[in-house]
């Protein structure tokens, strides 16, 4: 509690150091260093909070400057910043995007610039499609995919973003420098929403040449076990949202059911090695899934279709050994039913 107090104290004054310097009459570009430097170290996973609380107090901070200082913030003609992203002016958050150029600061600041995408305003919506791009291209691609991996992970609940503002998110993930640092985060995270990441990625074929080398590298277990279990099925999957289904009508009982959609993968790997290898997996996570491929394919294995099934029947973790007895009675009744 005290270390969040304190966090926000900082951006407190940040935020005042930031407003005292905008001087439209003296200064071509506002003093942001400081405020640069406490967002580099505010968490995305709190994002909404953080933009709530800086909107609101520059706003009160702008009106605590002299009269020439604070109505930078509410005239049209004066100096454009970062900040005007989150205006309660629509007007303004629509002319920040247009008149802003270059790299956006850090993940934070880019990250205000994506949320536009979800904007109750459709003109800014619009701005934000049309700019989003030109900012992601100039922005330090680390800092990009920072952003990118905490909108991915939650623009399912984002009530206003539509087809056309999800397109510019796909397309500048395909970029190419963007795409190798979401590969390698996918692969060396430790932490964070990283199956949910690979599964909405998986949208665009930025992973296509890449599951492989996921599969066998991520350090994440869940991670990898998403991966094997695209390769089996030579298809990923993701949630494209979420929709009513009635339960009982009678009642006006309904729930919300996850809308899922795929994609056909190419995959080259034979079966066998692939199971192998995940068989082999110091996760029980990834082998519970090779078990479970393996009863599925019994019947297409031959030999090593025992063979696996006694690895895994021998297993430390139940869930997986379970399958492997299963395995091995299946096997065992095909024996008995087959002619001598």
């Amino acid at each position: 509690m005290q270390q969040s107090q304190l966090l926000r104290d900082k951006v407190l004054s940040a935020l005042k150091e930031f407003a005292s310097s905008i001087d439209s009459g003296s200064k071509v570009v506002a003093d942001v260093s400081a405020l640069i430097h406490v967002t580099d170290s505010l968490p995305l996973s709190s994002f909404d909070y953080w933009e709530r609380v800086i909107r609101s107090e520059f706003a009160s901070a702008l009106r605590e400057s002299t009269p020439p200082k604070w109505k930078v913030w509410s005239k049209p003609t004066g100096l454009v910043t970062w900040l005007d992203l989150i205006s309660w002016d629509g007007y303004k958050r629509e002319k920040a995007l247009r008149a802003l150029s270059g790299a956006a600061p850090n993940a934070f600041f880019f990250s205000l610039a994506v949320r536009r995408l979800n904007d109750w305003v459709p003109q800014v919506r619009k701005a934000a499609r049309e700019k989003l791009p030109e900012i992601a291209r100039s922005t330090d691609p680390e800092c990009v995919v920072e952003a990118l991996c905490v909108a991915l992970s939650r623009w399912n609940s984002w009530g206003r973003i539509e087809k056309a503002e999800r397109e510019v998110l796909l397309q500048i993930i395909c970029e190419k420098e963007i795409a190798r640092c979401l590969r390698s985060k996918l692969i060396f995270s430790a932490s964070g929403p990283m199956p949910s990441l690979f599964s909405q990625l998986g949208r665009t074929p930025i992973l296509d040449e890449a599951i492989e080398e996921i599969a066998n590298s991520a350090i994440q277990p869940s991670v990898r076990a998403k991966a094997y279990r695209c390769l089996f099925e030579r298809r990923i999957a993701w949630i494209e949202g979420r929709r009513w289904e009635w339960t009982d009508i009678r009642y006006g009982e309904r729930k919300l059911v996850p809308v899922v959609s795929e994609r056909q993968l190419e995959v080259e790997t034979p079966l066998l090695e692939l199971l192998k290898r995940s068989s082999e997996d110091g996760s029980s996570i990834v082998r519970r899934i090779s078990a479970e491929i393996l009863i599925r394919e019994l019947d297409s294995l031959g030999a090593m279709a025992r063979v696996l099934a006694e690895q895994f029947a021998l297993d430390e973790s139940p869930p997986v050994s379970e399958r492997g007895d299963f395995a091995l009675k299946k096997l065992e009744e095909a024996e008995r039913a087959s002619p001598s």
